[in-house]
């Protein structure tokens, strides 16, 4: 019998996907003793567009969520590359499209979470407390407790301190639980670059469910249609990021600005450089100018650290791995880190063995999430933008003059290697778990339907 019973309590820290995704992993792997401590003291829809790849929707698959994603996002269909005078580079099939056996999913990131939040309500009930933000954790005994600081009137009597059997810090890039364990390692680690980003709902363009990527390393623009209720009206909700570069490359200042991304900022800010550039059937001053409100964001990451597991606590998504938002891969990952703690946990074998089981977690995750980062900041699969542009930077009429077929194929298929989302390795294990969501009952949240 594995040690960690249905009574024994696991504390999660951080009601984001990560937070909610592996809450919901556990619960289907049996451990349904789980608790989620929230900083923020409401859960909104605020966010923008997120990718979440077949590796990760796989996953939500086996949890009973692939009706709720059908009816939220679009299934991504295809990826075009642009230079930025807006000659076409390299146009890959995406999700069904390319031939896995579930799609990639574009989504709103607020309405993500919603449902992952309403899928923990019917599962295992009113388990977020909202408005407790992590101040310090204590081991000892075979326990480890949280301690708090309360804002508002949410949360039960337990708190400002609760003691449990396991506690999954995934409280994001500036993790609280992070700062604890890494005392010396301080801010978040700036780019250089700043993203603004909006959302706006206008006709559909190319197939209506296609992502643009144009430009190179230090000028972006990315666009992709997020809701599938848009959809259904003739429309296309897209969201848009333009990425500038605000640092010089050679400035040893790694501090990220001082930014809000819950408040709009002028358009004045970024629009410029943008104001001519035209592809894959958009129009990107049309599509700023046109934009209610937009927001900023500072691009970082986290050096990737050594060690995730500290006896009977453990580090999940952002705040295991913030990574560069390259390759539509940062909530993927948390997903995919949701699934192997709950696989590992759940076959936990004695008491001393728990610790063992948060160790087998980090020794499966931390090496490829490392990967993932440090692949990012080589620009991942963008890297053919940065080639287009050093290789040809007035434009050309023919990619394979500038980068040959094989290269250009090349950079895709060594960044899904890296990131896990091999098609064949996906489309196995696709066929391995079908059906484990309906053995286990689990079903999209009948208020998301």
């Amino acid at each position: 019998m594995p040690h960690l019973s249905k009574e024994s309590r696991i504390i999660i820290i951080g009601a984001g996907i990560g937070g909610l995704s592996a809450a919901l992993a556990l619960h289907a792997a049996g451990l349904t003793n789980i608790t989620i401590y929230e900083a923020s003291s409401q859960l909104t829809t605020l966010g923008v567009g997120i990718n979440v790849q077949p590796s990760a929707v796989l996953i939500l698959r086996n949890l009973g969520l692939l009706e709720a994603l059908e009816k939220t996002g679009i299934r991504t269909e295809e990826l075009n590359f642009y230079n930025r005078h807006g000659d076409a580079i390299l146009s890959e099939k995406r999700g069904v499209s390319a031939g896995y056996e579930v799609p990639q999913f574009s989504l709103h990131r607020g309405e993500f979470q919603m449902l992952l939040l309403s899928a923990v309500k019917e599962r295992l009930g009113e388990v977020v407390h909202l408005g407790c933000r992590l101040e310090r954790f204590e081991q000892s005994g075979g326990s480890v407790t949280a301690f708090f600081v309360q804002k508002g009137k949410n949360g039960d009597a337990e708190i400002p301190q609760v003691t449990g059997d396991v506690v999954v810090a995934a409280d994001g890039i500036n993790s609280t639980a992070r700062r604890l364990l890494y005392p010396d390692e301080g801010p978040p680690r700036f780019s250089g670059r700043m993203l603004w980003r909006g959302c706006i709902e206008r006709s559909p363009y190319l197939t209506g469910a296609s992502m643009v990527w144009a430009g190179h390393a230090d000028q972006k623009f990315i666009a992709y249609p997020i809701s599938q209720r848009s959809a259904d009206k003739g429309k296309s909700l897209v969201n848009w990021i333009a990425e500038l570069r605000i640092r010089n490359k050679d400035d040893v200042d790694l501090t990220p600005p001082k930014t809000d991304w819950t408040k709009a900022v002028p358009k004045s800010v970024f629009e410029g450089p943008f104001e001519s550039w035209r592809c894959g059937g958009l129009e990107m001053k049309d599509l700023i100018d046109s934009t209610e409100k937009v927001f900023e964001f500072p691009m970082s990451d986290r050096d990737p650290v050594e060690r995730w597991s500290f006896g009977r606590l453990t580090l999940l998504g952002d705040a295991a791995h913030a990574m560069y938002p390259i390759g539509s891969n940062g909530a993927s990952q948390a997903i995919i880190d949701a699934e192997c703690l709950a696989k590992h946990l759940s076959s936990a074998t004695d008491e001393h063995d728990v610790e063992s089981a948060l160790k087998r977690y980090e020794q499966e995750r931390l090496p490829p999430t490392a990967k993932i980062v440090m692949a990012n900041r080589a620009n991942g699969p963008d890297h053919v933008l940065q080639l287009a542009e050093e290789r040809a930077p007035d434009g050309f009429s023919s990619v394979y003059d500038v980068i040959p077929k094989e290269e250009l194929e090349g950079i895709g298929k060594a960044y899904k290697a890296v990131a896990g989302f091999e098609m064949e390795a996906v489309n196995t294990k696709a066929k391995e778990t079908a059906g484990v969501a309906e053995k286990l009952g689990l079903k999209s949240p009948a208020d998301w339907i």
